[in-house]
């Protein structure tokens, strides 16, 4: 068993928000924590958060996404989730069982941006760089 503490981003498709909260908090952890996302219903992968995330040298375009449910039917366990839904889809936000901490960092959906790639892309910005703000700031607050 590691003693690594083992984190669970979540929000409603895993499409975008969990996604880069997961990479964010791995970027900054490097491997002194386990981290996965997780969603309630998954989707496919937003295609300008992959865009988003490459500007950041992360490449996620090979990932699937995953089922909060799964998760769970296989027992696994985490210390901290961290609900990224916004306000709006806060009664859809999965609910998941945290042994040490459950968090709700409220993000806009990125699903919302509309037009063309650019201006999906200009919509989106802002939201992946709060995440991975607040994404450093956890890591700093849970690894000291």
């Amino acid at each position: 068993m590691s003693d690594k503490p083992k984190v669970l981003a979540i929000c409603i498709h895993n499409s975008a928000r969990s996604q880069m909260t997961e990479e964010f908090i791995r970027q900054a952890a490097g491997d002194r924590i386990e981290v996965l996302s997780a969603g309630i219903e998954p989707g496919s992968l937003n295609p300008a958060v992959v865009e988003l995330l490459k500007e950041e040298e992360i490449d996620i375009s090979g990932k699937s996404t995953r089922s909060v449910f799964d998760l769970h039917r296989s027992g696994e366990r985490f210390d901290y989730v961290i609900a990224v839904c916004d306000k709006e889809a806060a009664e859809r936000c999965p609910i998941f069982p945290a042994e040490k901490e459950r968090l709700h960092w409220p993000f806009p959906d990125p699903s919302r941006a509309t037009g063309s790639m650019e201006q999906k892309l200009e919509y989106i910005r802002p939201i992946r760089d709060e995440i991975k703000e607040k994404a450093r700031e956890f890591v700093q607050r849970v690894l000291g």
